[in-house]
């Protein structure tokens, strides 16, 4: 039996029958396999709280996909560099096949996951890895000369709320992946590396 064939748990909690979730769910997932080819673990552990998962969606979803100052890979970028320094195995995994896909570079998400300071990535995109993660691991000390020292970098008001906002959220999404042991999808870790 070779590694892919093994079964594995997705969660320490009990993962609930897609069709067994409320219609609305039931229609999201199923959407998200037809366009990814398979159902994100993620989804179905949070299903074990349909209510949460709701929620949590909307808020990823209004977070990572609306028109910001931010590329939708720079948001990735965070998630990834503070994923990596909440050590959610999930998250990196995960987010790190869609920055490679969002990037266009197969390389990125490895070298922001182990080391964001080193990684081919611009100024500005360090400047705004550096707050994200003093956001992530250390908010109680955020002060007005981080914001100004991000406005150096041509982030606006928004885009700096972007950043804080999306290290806060992906801190919850890291404890949770964490505390349920949520196993990412075998799928992953192939994407967006034969570019």
């Amino acid at each position: 039996m070779s590694v892919s064939d093994t079964p594995h748990k997705i969660s320490r909690y009990p993962v609930p029958d897609v069709m067994d979730l409320p219609e609305d769910l039931r229609e999201m997932i199923l959407g998200v396999q037809e366009k990814a080819g398979f159902i994100p673990n993620v989804f179905l552990a949070l299903a074990h709280r349909p209510d949460e998962l709701r929620a949590f969606v909307a808020y990823h979803d209004a977070l990572m996909e609306k028109d910001s100052g931010l590329t939708k890979a720079e948001r990735e970028m965070i998630v990834v560099a503070t994923s990596a320094r909440n050590e959610c195995q999930y998250c990196v995994v995960a987010h790190g096949a869609i920055l490679r896909i969002r990037a266009k570079n197969p390389l990125i998400a490895d070298q922001i996951a182990a080391n964001y300071r080193k990684a081919d990535i611009t100024p500005r995109q360090r400047a705004m890895l550096d707050f994200a993660m003093k956001v992530s691991q250390d908010a109680g000390a955020v002060e007005d000369a981080d914001l100004v020292a991000l406005t150096a970098h041509d982030f606006n008001d928004e885009d700096i709320w972007d950043i804080a906002a999306i290290a806060a959220f992906f801190a919850l999404s890291n404890r949770m992946a964490n505390f349920t042991a949520m196993r990412p999808n075998d799928e992953f870790y192939s994407l967006g590396r034969g570019m």
